[in-house]
């Protein structure tokens, strides 16, 4: 697909980037030319200097023949302009960035009223998969599949963990049929392990299972997480705004540390019951006053990405409570995954597999659809859901007779309200939702995890 990108910002680059990998022809727009080089030269795609929202500088970076156009700068008002410029000057569909709040229930009518293929909110985005981990605080991340029927969930084995010491196989046919093993990260290499493979103290697991079968899951191995009854969260931005929005009524009491006054003041006026404290999130004597040693989590919500990592450390040697930190930059991912942080959160990434899932989704024309897209390693290992077709060539054909790539495993299969951990014997039919969890990367259609 020919695609154009508005804004070289952290989003902007990193969409450019899986955009190109992905084997699409990308050119980006930026009205600052160090920016527009600095993608330029780390992605290699194409680079026009200007306002996207202006008739010249739309038709030099070739709006007119453009299939997909997304604008992803810092003001939502910029991004719809642009968006209603391309669809006039040409026939692509476009996606705009929206993050304000005062627009977050406006989404739909934007969508509809300005003929959007998709308004993506990356801070609504991110505050859903933080709310996600404080409802289940076990887990260092958990996703989605299946309109929420089906659930991937991450977790670090500790020492005292009843899977130490035992093989997949074993766990399998004596413990927890209704959970599926789909990776397993132990020193800096990623696996998806066969029924050999035996589980080690600090290995990182991502399952897949209903929300019941986990929980009977973690039971059962003795895997100890305690429900959080409050949270400390660390700046008031718009991330924040949502997360206080999700999470309003679920029963988690909320704290929430800003230094700027009218933050704190417009905090106080929507949010009756989030108790605000006006004061500086650097003020470690404030935070111990205010309970962080206590606190059940502590959610690192800062504008600086090394803010919210010492703040962490400092959470987690204060006391013993969930640690949610978000980052902007994954330049250095693999030394901060060693901090030991628990959950990390990174908007950029989240809108990335969002889009990307829509590009491959709309380029497929074989015999299924992408419903959802996950990178549950990054840049090594994918999660996909797939809903087939009744022309696709994998239906009625028992698993074990599939001629699967290496490193494939077919992690879940959905029929209407039944869901299955798939067994060889087992045969996918049409409507059915396949998750496929892959090393081969860039997935459009499920027969692209065949020989």
């Amino acid at each position: 697909m020919k695609i154009i990108i508005v804004g070289c910002g952290r989003v902007g680059q990193t969409l450019a980037e899986k955009l190109n990998d992905d084997g699409n022809e990308v050119t980006v727009i930026d009205m600052l030319a160090e920016k527009v080089k600095e993608v330029t030269d780390v992605c290699d795609v194409m680079g026009v200097i200007g306002n996207g929202a202006t008739h010249t500088t739309l038709l030099e970076a070739g709006v007119d023949t453009a299939d997909l156009f997304i604008a992803v700068t810092n003001s939502d008002e910029l991004n719809l302009l642009c968006c209603i410029l391309a669809k006039k000057e040409g026939r692509c569909q476009t996606i705009a960035r929206i993050k304000n709040p005062e627009y977050s229930k406006e989404t739909a009518y934007l969508k509809d009223e300005f003929g959007l293929a998709m308004v993506i909110n990356p801070e609504y985005a991110a505050a859903e998969e933080i709310a996600r981990v404080l409802r289940f605080p076990s887990a260092i991340k958990i996703e989605p599949f299946v309109k929420g029927k089906v659930e991937l969930i991450k977790f670090k084995l500790p020492k005292e963990c009843g899977l130490v010491g035992v093989s997949i196989k074993d766990m399998a046919m004596k413990l927890y049929g209704g959970v599926l093993v789909c990776t397993i990260e132990r020193g800096g290499e990623a696996y998806i392990p066969n029924g050999d493979f035996v589980f080690e103290e600090k290995d990182v697991v991502s399952i897949i299972a209903t929300a019941k079968n986990a929980n009977e899951f973690f039971k059962k191995i003795d895997y100890k997480g305690n429900s959080i009854k409050d949270a400390m969260i660390a700046g008031g931005g718009t991330i924040t705004h949502y997360l206080c929005e999700i999470l309003e009524n679920t029963g988690i009491s909320l704290k929430v540390v800003e230094k700027d006054l009218k933050a704190c003041e417009d905090f106080a006026a929507r949010w009756e019951k989030v108790c605000v404290i006006h004061g500086s999130t650097r003020d470690k004597e404030l935070l111990l006053e205010e309970g962080l040693a206590k606190a059940g989590a502590f959610v690192a919500l800062s504008n600086s990405d090394e803010e919210n990592i010492l703040l962490s450390l400092f959470a987690k040697e204060m006391g013993g409570g969930k640690l949610v930190t978000k980052i902007k930059r994954t330049d250095y991912g693999n030394v901060i995954s060693r901090l030991e942080l628990d959950t990390m959160i990174c908007p950029k990434n989240i809108t990335s597999d969002i889009i990307l899932r829509y590009v491959r989704a709309t380029q497929n024309t074989m015999g299924s659809n992408i419903e959802t897209l996950y990178n549950i390693i990054e840049d090594q290992v994918e999660a996909t859901e797939f809903l087939i077709k009744e022309n696709s060539p994998i239906i009625g054909v028992p698993l074990w007779q599939l001629p699967f790539k290496s490193n494939v495993l077919i992690a879940s299969i959905s029929r209407g309200n039944q869901v299955i951990v798939p067994r060889g014997s087992d045969v996918i039919q049409a409507g059915d939702a396949v998750v496929v969890v892959s090393k081969q990367m860039a997935l459009r259609d499920v027969t692209d995890v065949l020989k």
